[in-house]
């Protein structure tokens, strides 16, 4: 019996980082509508964009999780360390191509190290 995909997943480690952009609500909202936008996603529901981790320097900043119709885009950042550690699971097929190319400019990121998996 031939086996389908379930969903495809993109996993973004993105370093040295804009530290602006990550420390911005507004940058890291923007970046998320701009991303469904790229890629035909739509969203469900709101952005839940929680700021905490204040115990430790390198825990401290944003983490994101926006449910979209086919799955989620969830994503951490750790403001000591300056990178960015960011996941797109759809059931739906998307460029992810595009979605890693977009997300290191839009984070201004010198070097990103990424997996895509079709599971």
């Amino acid at each position: 019996m031939e086996q389908k995909a379930f969903g495809y997943e993109l996993i973004m480690d993105l370093y040295d980082c804009d530290l602006k952009t990550m420390k911005s609500k507004k940058k890291i909202r923007e970046y998320v509508d701009r991303l469904c936008k790229l890629i035909d996603m739509e969203k469900y529901g709101k952005l839940h964009l929680p700021y905490f981790g204040l115990q430790k320097a390198q825990t401290k900043g944003y983490s994101l999780l926006q449910f979209i119709e086919t799955s989620s885009i969830t994503g951490h950042f750790s403001e000591h360390w300056r990178v960015s550690y960011l996941n797109v699971f759809s059931c739906k097929s998307f460029d992810h191509k595009i979605a890693l190319k977009f997300t290191k400019e839009f984070f201004a990121a010198s070097r990103v190290k990424s997996k895509f998996l079709v599971r």
